[in-house]
């Protein structure tokens, strides 16, 4: 679908005018770059983060992400802060990494060690969210499946209710300090994890599926997390 990051960018600058709807770019400091931070909702609404893209061979989540709000399926019960994709430039290289050969998702601890990682921690410092969900392929991968921490009831709920299409892996609930130490660093979820956030989840499409399914796969993961009861907010 989108053959450049700015072909990705210019899909999501297109929805400029839809109501509660804002979209901006967001400098990395020291970095010739910039990443998309969007903002869906009415403010004063239980918020969801939703963040993907940050290996540019991943594909799916990007293209998810945007169909979801192209289609009107995001629960507007929630406000929701949106990073439709964190590596630019691994997204322009198909490359895990960004053009400094970096896996970002090692660089999220100590207020950021990559240029992106540092643009997304300043930029959702002050912000709390009741779940937080990071998009990713298993390039690998034959079933779904997904990282939780903390509150696990949701991620149970929603690998329920996709259980019955493919193959999915129980839910992984990892210790974050031995992840940590595992990885060399913090991933986008470990940091969130870190801060006292009660849902935070890395969910993870099967890359031996075909492209297009698995974009209704995580299509249908996130609207399965949206609907988990304990996360079903009061209306506005």
């Amino acid at each position: 679908m989108f053959g450049t990051y700015s072909d990705l960018v210019a899909a999501w600058k297109a929805f400029r005018g839809k109501e509660n709807f804002a979209v901006r770019e967001v400098a990395c400091v020291g970095a010739p770059r910039t990443l998309l931070c969007v903002e869906l909702g009415d403010y004063r609404a239980p918020a969801i983060a939703i963040a993907t893209g940050i290996h540019g061979d991943e594909r799916t989540g990007p293209i998810a992400l945007y169909e979801l709000v192209r289609d009107s399926l995001l629960d507007p019960r929630y406000s929701y802060r949106l990073w439709p994709c964190m590596n630019p430039t691994g997204f322009d290289r198909g490359t895990r990494g960004n053009s400094e050969g970096i896996d970002l998702n090692r660089t999220f601890g100590r207020g950021g060690s990559s240029p992106e990682a540092k643009a997304i921690l300043t930029a959702t410092r002050d912000h709390r969210y009741v779940l937080s969900l990071d998009l990713h392929d298993d390039l690998d991968e034959e079933g779904f499946y997904c990282y939780s921490y903390g509150d696990h009831a949701w991620a149970e709920t929603m690998c329920a209710a996709l259980s019955s299409d493919l193959a999915v892996d129980p839910v992984h609930t990892p210790d974050p300090e031995q992840e940590r130490r595992e990885l060399g660093g913090l991933s986008y979820s470990l940091a969130f994890a870190r801060r006292g956030m009660a849902r935070v989840g890395t969910l993870e499409a099967p890359g031996r599926l075909p492209e297009n399914r698995r974009v209704a796969l995580i299509r249908s993961a996130v609207l399965a997390a949206l609907t988990a009861k304990l996360l079903t907010p009061p209306p506005l």
